[in-house]
């Protein structure tokens, strides 16, 4: 894999716009594993390996059981390793993720909204948004992830 332009470097001010919203989620109130599940699973859907590396990384760092961490592609047959909350989050960043085959239908926005209030699926949905883009920037441009420089 050829890495290309580095898009942080290209366009600063930007890319610290794009910190300013992940600032803001860390502090938006949702527990911050549940994010970073969030942030897993996109990125495993779109296939950024960048983005798979350090997430898993990030979710080990913090304590998260490898059991766990391997379900996470397929979390609906997990039973209960994930809890009600995490499933209803999954199933949300799946369906948002893929919204030109979906088009979030009213079944997901029940389900998403039978677990977290509006300004938690608001939040939800922006860190779902931004995991979508930073996957576009780091497929696009090629990022190498940490693994392959060991």
């Amino acid at each position: 894999m050829s890495h290309r332009i580095d898009y942080t470097q290209a366009s600063p001010e930007v890319y610290k716009a794009f910190g300013g919203v992940y600032v803001a989620l860390q502090k938006s109130g949702l527990p911050k594993q549940l994010v970073d599940l969030v942030y897993l699973r996109v990125s495993q859907i779109n296939g950024c390996a960048y983005c798979i590396d350090m997430h898993s990384r990030d979710l080990l760092k913090a304590g998260l059981a490898v059991d766990k961490l391997v379900l996470v592609p397929v979390w609906r047959e997990a039973g209960e390793v994930f809890n009600r909350r995490e499933r209803a989050a999954l199933a949300w960043a799946e369906t948002v993720t893929r919204v030109a085959e979906t088009g979030v239908p009213d079944a997901d926005y029940a389900a998403a909204t039978a677990e977290f209030g509006d300004k938690e699926l608001a939040d939800l949905t922006y860190a779902i948004g931004l995991m979508n883009a930073f996957n576009r920037f780091g497929i696009s441009f090629r990022v190498t992830p940490a693994a392959a420089k060991a």
